[in-house]
């Protein structure tokens, strides 16, 4: 199970971007207007299809359970969700799970995504039921991309991850069906103390399974990820900046989920501003039984689809209003100059606070001072080489 969002064709900016800043003073921090699209609706939208997935991942911010649960939307009310988001405005509508493949609909709901002008991908858990005529009905049934998730370079360590003997043989053989049936193929990685010094070596295999994207997310400790440690803040700045270099040396885009702060150091490094979708900000979850969040991993939820409309709880609901908002951030994320372009991971300040408008607790930037970023745990220190 992963919540990756697979990017469709990118937006046109709405903003100059201007030059490249350094940040070695907090002067240096760029002027960043959000999108105005952002308060209307969601670039992306997550849906949890279903809980139901045969592996046990140790960081599963759902908890997976085998069955599926009574209270799942229907068929119908998942047409009306797909609807309300097309009706809205949204581009990327991502089937997530759990493990999608649990519900026979699918690809009738993969279907009627496509029909009303959505980009539907698909995140799917690499079990049995993910085979290569699958993927083809997938593709046939107007999906661009699919996702599937890769935590180690070998075996031994993916698999461990997963809770399922075999799972890296599985993914591998998808990543090849992926491709052949013609869809856009993204690897997820969740990073955490059991993998972060093996990156490199994934960062080669994504490169050699001819992924377009690669997309890196940053543990969250929530779920079973709960009882994972998570990487220090100089841990996290090393990971960034070695992100950074890697950038437009391999053959493959490079996305960060739950990484706010990787938006700053790209800055640092010269190139073009993204645009700052985050937890709430033109990026929306909605949970197999209808409830709305503004993140996978920020479980508090504004609403129920079953109960209000879509458009309403996102653009009216005092959570998402409050998190669209730079200036109810708190602490040194509050003063920070980048606040509007990083504002941190707002779902591991509440995993870690209990407050989302807190600071980013994993955030090595001193706004006051020095304005840099202490980079103690340097990569080259962390063990791995450079992927090229």
């Amino acid at each position: 199970m992963t919540d990756g969002a697979v990017s469709a064709p990118a937006p046109a900016p709405a903003h100059d971007p201007g030059p490249a800043h350094d940040d070695s003073s907090p002067r240096s921090a760029p002027r960043h207007r959000p999108l105005s699209d952002f308060d209307r609706a969601p670039v992306i939208l997550i849906w949890e299809t279903t809980r139901a997935c045969d592996l046990v991942c140790a960081h599963c911010r759902a908890s997976a359970q085998p069955d599926r649960h009574p209270l799942e939307l229907r068929t119908e009310e998942a047409h009306r969700l797909i609807d309300e988001a097309a009706d809205m405005g949204t581009r990327l509508f991502v089937f997530t799970g759990g493990d999608p493949l649990k519900r026979p609909d699918l690809m009738d709901l993969i279907r009627h995504a496509a029909d009303r002008g959505l980009h539907p991908s698909v995140t799917p858990s690499a079990t049995p039921l993910l085979t290569a005529d699958r993927i083809r009905a997938m593709a046939a049934a107007g999906a661009e991309a699919v996702a599937l998730s890769l935590d180690g370079d070998e075996p031994a360590l993916h698999d461990a991850f997963r809770g399922w003997t075999g799972s890296f043989a599985r993914t591998l053989a998808a990543a090849r069906a992926v491709r052949q049936a013609g869809l856009r193929l993204q690897i997820n990685t969740t990073v955490t103390r059991l993998n972060w010094r093996r990156l490199d070596r994934i960062a080669r295999l994504v490169a050699d399974l001819g992924a377009g994207r690669w997309s890196v997310f940053f543990l969250v400790p929530t779920g079973r990820g709960a009882a994972l440690k998570p990487l220090t803040a100089a841990e996290h700045e090393a990971v960034y900046h070695w992100l950074a270099d890697l950038e437009g040396r391999v053959p493959f885009a490079i996305k960060t989920t739950e990484a706010p702060a990787y938006r700053r150091v790209l800055v640092q490094h010269g190139r073009p501003l993204r645009p700052a979708i985050g937890d709430g900000k033109s990026f929306c979850f909605v949970s197999h039984t209808g409830a709305v969040y503004p993140s996978g991993f920020l479980p508090l939820a504004a609403g129920n689809v079953r109960m209000a409309p879509l458009a309403r709880t996102y653009r009216e609901s005092p959570l998402f209003r409050a998190l669209r908002d730079p200036a109810q951030l708190k602490g040194k994320c509050g003063r920070c100059p980048f606040k509007a372009l990083c504002g941190g991971s707002r779902a591991r300040a509440y995993a870690m606070t209990g407050d989302p408008l807190a600071e980013e607790p994993t955030c090595a930037y001193e706004p006051d001072g020095s304005g840099r970023a202490a980079r103690s745990a340097r990569w080259g220190d962390a063990g791995p080489g450079v992927a090229t």
